[in-house]
């Protein structure tokens, strides 16, 4: 019995070696790419990044405030050697250009607006194989100017890798390339390293300090006329950020040039180009776009949504597909109708065989999430399902009324947080 369990013991396969997260070409590509992209992000952006002369060879858990599209390679711009970047899983689902960031640069796949323990898993990996771990706490840039919501659960992560906390400000993003913006304006930005936290500060901390920390260091205000970003069609596409008139409330916007108009008053609003807002032939009561938002997302959280099921609230028509997570994304539909009610979301025009229903009532959904200017995402039964739209959508009414919605129907009337 001994002999044959000892044979079977010495035939038995060894347990497969698991393959390391960080590869030395990481190392050479982060190099390459700041030695062949840092001239032109300098130049597009006119940003001054500021190297990070106090890194010397230590780990660091990066985080920084999320403006423009291209603040990962600021980030990196700062430091020496490859960062390990926490990012969503739309980033993972692009086919061939996933496969070779992937290759190229590990980043952390983490799923939006969820809680995924397999991020926190891989960043407690990529920590002890040695590498410098970064990310967004907002994981979504500002359409206001100011910061977004900050998950909680970065105090957790923080805590469970135990590495200095590197604080990266950006400043002078929004004015450059605000997110509901195709165009980049002529400005200046910074990016540098404001401060670091070492464990032996923060770790004895209770959680609640060490958020209310990281939210104060990382805190960004655009809203204020500090400077002058020129571009020839100045609020060209701001639909996709506002949506409520404060003279008619819920509502639809057209922009041109440096002009928005409400499609209910006619009003007309101009964004100069030091940030800040005019009303054409009236006085406007915002002075910022920040201050407009503040104000949209106050109207929302007074809304009663329970009144607003009978007919929809808004209706688009958008590309429907199926986000294969960590793969691609499987066209479903080239055009549907989608209608938004105060309590669910309905999908006209389905072909046969789209694996999913037509009418979406919140309770079935478990997050909505706005990817990128303008594209939405629906989590449900376990599947990620993307509406993307024209560039005059605005994706952001979705997000914000699913959680309104989601707020009262928790006994959270109060609640002010809409997805952002």
């Amino acid at each position: 019995m001994a002999q044959a369990t000892q044979e079977r013991t010495q035939t038995a396969a060894p347990k497969a070696k698991k393959k390391k997260w960080i590869r030395k070409r990481h190392a050479v590509i982060t190099k390459l790419a700041a030695m062949i992209l840092g001239p032109y992000v300098r130049w597009k952006y006119s940003i001054d990044i500021v190297k990070f002369a106090e890194q010397g060879d230590r780990q660091y858990l990066v985080v920084f405030n999320h403006q423009t599209a291209f603040d990962q390679f600021f980030v990196g711009l700062s430091f020496r050697g490859p960062l390990y970047y926490i990012a969503s899983e739309d980033l993972f689902s692009k086919g061939f250009i996933s496969r070779l960031l992937q290759f190229a640069v590990a980043p952390i796949p983490i799923k939006k607006q969820t809680t995924d323990v397999s991020a926190v898993i891989n960043s407690v990996r990529v920590a002890r194989e040695g590498g410098s771990i970064a990310l967004a706490p907002e994981g979504n840039r500002t359409f206001g100017g100011r910061n977004c919501y900050i998950n909680p659960a970065i105090t957790k992560l923080a805590r469970k890798l135990k590495l200095p906390i590197a604080v990266y400000r950006i400043e002078g993003g929004y004015g450059v390339q605000p997110r509901w913006s195709d165009g980049t304006r002529k400005g200046k930005m910074r990016g540098y390293v404001s401060r670091v936290i070492e464990p032996e500060e923060y770790l004895p901390l209770p959680e609640t300090e060490l958020y209310e920390l990281l939210k104060k260091e990382l805190w960004v205000d655009e809203a204020a006329a500090d400077a002058q970003f020129h571009h020839k069609a100045l609020a060209e596409y701001m639909e996709r950020a506002v949506y409520v008139c404060p003279y008619c409330g819920l509502s639809t916007f057209e922009s041109a040039g440096d002009l928005i108009t409400c499609k209910k008053c006619g009003r007309q609003i101009r964004y100069l180009p030091t940030k800040e807002l005019q009303g054409v032939g009236f006085d406007f009561p915002f002075r910022f776009v920040a201050d407009w938002y503040d104000y949209q997302c106050g109207f929302i959280n007074a809304l009663d949504t329970r009144t607003l099921t009978q007919q929809p609230v808004y209706t688009d028509t958008a590309e429907l597909s199926q986000v294969i997570l960590y793969k691609k994304k499987q066209l479903l539909q080239k055009e549907v109708t989608v209608e938004l009610y105060g309590d669910r979301i309905e999908l006209k025009g389905l072909a046969a065989g789209v694996p999913l229903a037509a009418v979406l009532p919140f309770e079935s959904i478990t997050a909505v999430t706005v990817l990128g200017r303008n594209k939405v995402n629906l989590y449900l039964d376990g599947n990620v399902y993307q509406l993307k739209s024209g560039p005059r959508f605005n994706a952001l009414r979705y997000v914000n009324f699913f959680y309104r919605a989601k707020n009262i129907s928790e006994g959270n009337e109060n609640g002010e947080f809409l997805g952002l």
